[in-house]
């Protein structure tokens, strides 16, 4: 079990510092890539990705024009410990459809329900909600009422309905945090530890695997859907 908690406004320093730490510690489960600790761009992802959630985190404030909620789970023996999150976008134009954004459970808290009722305060206020995952992950949703509607690059894009919303999802703009200094502060030193021979190695295995999985994903949803 745990304790769910519904914020429309950023977030105390000490759960949003704990949901940026869960977001590094899951990174290969929550980014699109998919991306291993193995390879050495691991680092420059839980930067980039870590810094798109600070982001929407911020935005909550609604200084930026981007809505966003946020579900935290906490452990109700230990309420200052954040064992999950779940950040989702509101559609604009229609207020029954979200998007799911993030998602995170720490790892000693899985298979106890904590997704699925973090998930279900989400459902509660917005009952059309999308998400998108890898192909493994696909049961796991239609066991929580998600149903596959189409393949986007790597991941299936699941709905609570058969259709998606008309309504427009407002997401932040990354590209800015990939071409920023502290950015590429970080590939100069990933460059200076392990090499370029083994840096341009890693974005081709980078890319092999996105290739991969954007083909896995196509093929499963065109025989799922037939």
């Amino acid at each position: 079990m745990s304790t769910l908690t519904l914020f429309q406004a950023p977030p105390p320093e000490a759960i949003k510092s704990q949901i940026l730490q869960l977001v590094v510690d899951y990174l290969t489960d929550i980014s699109t890539v998919a991306i291993a600790p193995s390879n050495p761009l691991y680092n420059l992802y839980q930067y980039g990705i870590g810094f798109e959630v600070h982001l929407y985190l911020d935005a909550m404030d609604g200084s930026k024009g981007i809505p966003a909620e946020l579900v935290v789970a906490t452990d109700p023996h230990d309420p200052a410990t954040v064992i999950g999150f779940l950040l989702y976008l509101p559609v604009k134009d229609d207020p029954e459809a979200c998007a799911v954004a993030y998602m995170a459970v720490r790892e000693t808290h899985r298979r106890q329900g904590v997704a699925r009722g973090m998930l279900q305060t989400m459902l509660d206020r917005y009952p059309h909600a999308e998400l998108a995952c890898v192909v493994a992950r696909v049961p796991v949703f239609e066991a929580m009422g998600f149903q596959v509607l189409a393949a986007r690059g790597p991941q299936v894009v699941m709905n609570t309905r058969d259709h998606g919303t008309d309504g427009l999802v407002a997401v932040q703009d990354v590209a800015p945090i990939y071409r920023s200094l502290e950015v590429r502060q970080i590939h100069s030193y990933l460059l200076q530890q392990h090499g370029k021979r083994a840096m341009v190695d890693a974005e081709k295995k980078r890319d092999r695997q996105l290739d991969q999985m954007t083909r896995h994903a196509t093929a499963f949803v065109q025989e799922r859907l037939g």
